[in-house]
């Protein structure tokens, strides 16, 4: 499996993730047995959203149920989850407070005491990034335990809008 580490940390990922979007009405053994899969082909990454399994964190929720991972196990893979998306409405939020209360569902949902990578859900073009990069620039969100560690946009607030990239 090839790896390549992600810009700006030390996450070691493949060239190929396991996309947990469709997991809500599997068993625990049919969890165990794709992520046991994924494993044994070199997959250590999975990818998570909130809004994913028809409920918020039901996804992440049906995960974390099925796997139920010691510490040690959680050490050994990755998760990214996504926010931003807002499911009561045909819009996305990408507020500070939306991204910290999201963060939040999605720590409680996996049980587990850190997301490796958050990523905004279809990031919207019109966003002040500002306002998004409050959430990733904040050291009492970023870097207290039961946060995430690295997320998608930072630093560009402080970037002139002609060099951000979205």
């Amino acid at each position: 499996m090839k790896t390549f580490t992600m810009p700006g940390t030390d996450i070691l990922a493949p060239n190929v993730v396991l996309g947990l979007m469709r997991i809500a009405d599997k068993t625990d053994e049919d969890v165990r047995e794709l992520v046991r899969t994924a494993r044994d082909a070199g997959i250590d990454f999975v990818d998570h959203a909130d809004i994913y399994g028809g409920e918020l964190h039901a996804c992440e929720r049906r995960f974390a149920d099925a796997m139920a991972l010691s510490p040690s196990q959680r050490d050994e893979i990755t998760i990214q989850t996504k926010a931003g998306i807002v499911t009561d409405g045909p819009y996305y939020d990408f507020s500070y407070e939306h991204i910290v209360t999201s963060v939040e569902g999605s720590l409680a949902a996996l049980r587990t005491d850190r997301i490796d990578i958050l990523l905004l859900h279809r990031p919207d073009a019109l966003v002040e990034p500002e306002e998004v990069a409050r959430a990733f620039d904040d050291p009492g969100v970023v870097s207290l335990p039961g946060r995430f560690l690295h997320g998608c946009l930072p630093r560009l607030a402080g970037l002139p809008r002609a060099q951000r990239r979205y």
